[in-house]
């Protein structure tokens, strides 16, 4: 484990020469969760989209010596609901050599931040039933289970 002082690390939006690392944390990411499996070449196809249409969504890093440690993409929406922006929280992964040091908590902290600065009114996030970690970080930062139910259909 690289222990790491918190002044040490920096969080801002990738960019496309971010790729390679985002490619590699998001494999990271799909090896671990139930539902996934790594493609590298779908993973740079997504990564590109969210890179170079902002509109539809950011994808957020934080970085250590100008290496990319740790990553979220948020995806845009609207609610009818709450008739106004909202966003999908997705792909949060910290590189493993990185966990445990508090990166995770301060990358959604900024995450948070970000979304409140491009007024998003709610943030919706899925995380595996038995991943206890992620969902304990979650309600630290205000998140709440919902009632509701993921389902979905590939097309």
């Amino acid at each position: 484990m690289n222990k790491i002082s918190d002044t040490a690390i920096s969080f801002a939006p990738a960019q496309l020469a971010d790729l390679p690392a985002l490619n590699a944390l998001l494999t990271l990411l799909f090896s671990q969760e139930h539902e996934f499996t790594p493609d590298i070449t779908a993973q740079q196809r997504g990564l590109s989209a969210i890179l170079e249409q902002p509109d539809t969504g950011r994808i957020l890093v934080a970085r250590h010596q100008g290496e990319v440690i740790a990553m979220v993409s948020l995806l845009f929406t609207i609610s009818t609901a709450l008739g106004g922006r909202a966003a999908l929280l997705e792909d949060m992964v910290v590189h493993q050599a990185y966990r445990s040091q508090g990166i995770g908590s301060q990358l959604l902290a900024y995450t948070l931040a970000f979304a409140r600065s491009q007024q998003i009114l709610r943030m919706t996030l899925l995380t595996d039933h038995d991943n206890i970690a992620a969902q304990q970080l979650y309600q630290q930062h205000g998140f709440e289970p919902s009632s509701m139910q993921a389902w979905r259909l590939k097309l």
